[in-house]
């Protein structure tokens, strides 16, 4: 057992920790007065407080919310900073039950004090420890009655054809009215792209204030993430001047400069949102959050250089059929506000959107560089990405190089080595050796756990951080096993190729992902950054490892 670090006669070091939500029956609980009665209760039991954490709009009902200060006061007293909290009501600390119960293991396991300015908690005894287990559990069941409610109040507003809650899009005010500059810029977007030659990209651009011929039309406007935000602050600074200073709330820092350019996948949103069209659509919450975690994951695979062709169609990042509602009969339910484009638009553009015959950019979603994501970055060790002028360091820039002469050179390499070694093309493994089958096996217990833990999070057995450690440990894992599987498949394909008498000549002549497939097997490439000043291509600069 770990016990307090507080000797002998000396005063117990407390913190108190203060949180007011934004749920309105907690606006009367001000943090003034929060702040008083856990400072009287410190001084009643003689308790020297060492520091106040305070979380101001912060939901303790939403498990996945960030708490900073709740967060700080974890760490602290993990590094021994206090032996007690004071919190001036139980709900005020949490409402997850899984969070209590790491309370109470401090306080059985470390012998952590915890106590409520009410009264009506202490962890150091067995009744105050099940007072506060029945009160979590009564809180969460309250919350979960009270998402039920409000889960069926937005499925009933759907169906009626109201506009949405929330956040609004682009085009449309909170109330479902159309906004007359942003309506244009929407309706000239969806005019832009079902042209023959309209683009993601170009469109991307023209919102960014950089148009071509083909997308002109398209006006500038700030990135709507930054006009949302600039909106809250506006409405806060409102409300902020009827409230006394100690309930005003902070503004929101902005998540981009109004002029930052717009990425393609904020114009894809726009694209295939039902609501321009008219339609009536509700997403549940769980899918929003389902969507936002897999479209990050897909976006660290492209920017890893592990993503799959899947990946690249940007056309299927997101499905907004399914979001339509319907009614008894199944037709789709149209909304009450007046749509931006006509459905027929829609469904063209949808179409288009759909079509993996469909170029999004300048040229192919097809690599165009031999070593984008294969060579190696000789100061960070990561794969650099291809740039229009060669190759460049994904992380900090440390490599930034001409392409042509690094990949003739590697080719020159690559081709002598099969033609004076033999052994190079003769020593490749099969597809169907025990080691692969050892891999598969591994790759599924993983993504196993996986999904074992997102069971235990969805019945509240283990918190977010723990189903974020499980989920960042196995797929470390996973990432590491599929290079391995990407290698043994990659060697299956390639047996054929180097099993010739000529491996060099075909290697050569092999078409771009044969020719990396090859590299990739039979050798590692790294490349140097150049000291600047340095004219022309210098082969030591390019490192080649044999595998």
């Amino acid at each position: 057992m770990v016990t307090s670090s507080t000797s002998a006669g000396s005063a117990t070091r407390a913190a108190i920790y203060l949180r007011i939500s934004q749920d309105r029956e907690a606006d009367g609980l001000a943090l003034s007065r929060q702040r008083e009665d856990c400072e009287n209760l410190a001084k009643f039991r003689r308790w020297e407080v060492v520091r106040t954490y305070t979380d101001q709009s912060k939901s303790a009902t939403d498990k996945t919310a960030v708490r900073p200060e709740y967060d700080d006061m974890i760490a602290d007293y993990e590094a021994g900073a206090f032996d007690a909290i004071i919190c001036w009501d139980l709900d005020r600390l949490t409402r997850q039950p899984r969070q209590l119960e790491d309370w109470i293991d401090r306080a059985e396991e470390r012998g952590l004090a915890l106590v409520t300015a009410n009264g009506d908690a202490d962890l150091s005894t067995d009744g105050g420890r099940m007072y506060a287990r029945i009160k979590a559990a009564v809180a969460r069941a309250e919350m979960e009655r009270k998402s039920a409610r409000q889960k069926a109040a937005h499925q009933q507003r759907a169906r009626q054809g109201r506009a949405p809650k929330g956040v609004r899009p682009l085009g449309y005010d909170t109330a479902g009215h159309q906004i007359p500059a942003e309506a244009k810029a929407v309706n000239a977007i969806y005019r832009a792209f079902n042209d023959d030659k309209g683009t993601l990209r170009g469109i991307a651009r023209a919102l960014s204030g950089k148009p071509d011929e083909q997308h002109a039309d398209v006006p500038q406007l700030p990135r709507h993430s930054w006009t949302l935000n600039d909106e809250r602050n506006a409405r806060r600074r409102r409300e902020n001047k009827k409230l006394p200073k100690e309930k005003q709330q902070p503004l929101r820092k902005p998540p981009c400069a109004p002029d930052a350019p717009w990425p393609e996948s904020s114009v894809l949103e726009i694209l295939r949102n039902p609501r321009y069209a008219g339609y009536a659509v509700y997403t549940q919450k769980k899918d929003r959050r389902q969507a936002v975690a897999e479209n990050a994951e897909k976006q660290a695979r492209l920017d890893n250089g592990t993503a799959t062709d899947e990946d690249r169609q940007r056309g299927r990042r997101r499905s907004w059929r399914d979001q339509i509602v319907t009614d008894d009969d199944g037709q789709p339910i149209m909304g009450q506000w007046e749509p931006i484009i006509d459905v027929e638009t829609w469904q063209a553009v949808q179409a288009k959107l759909d079509d993996h015959r469909r170029v999004t950019n300048s040229g192919s979603t097809r690599r165009k560089h031999t070593g984008s994501g294969l060579y190696l970055c000789g100061v960070c060790g990561l794969p650099v990405r291809g740039s229009s002028r060669g190759y460049r360091c994904r992380t900090e820039g440390h490599v930034n190089r001409t392409g042509a002469p690094i990949d003739e050179y590697v080719m020159d390499e690559i081709a002598e080595r099969l033609a004076s070694a033999p052994e190079a093309s003769a020593t490749v493994p099969t597809s169907d050796s025990p080691q692969l089958a050892t891999v598969v096996a591994d790759l599924d217990g993983l993504h196993a756990r996986i999904q074992r833990a997102e069971k235990d999070y969805a019945t509240n057995l283990i918190e977010a951080a723990d189903l974020k450690r499980v989920r960042d440990t196995a797929r470390a894992e996973i990432e590491r096993l599929e290079r391995e599987r990407l290698e043994f498949t990659r060697n299956a394909t390639t047996v054929p190729l180097l099993g010739t008498s000529d491996p060099a000549g075909l290697f050569k002549s092999a078409d771009l992902e044969g020719r990396r497939r090859i590299i990739d097997i039979i050798a590692a490439v790294t490349l140097l950054p150049v000291p600047q000043g340095r004219r022309g291509f210098d082969p030591g600069t390019v490192q080649i490892t044999w595998k």
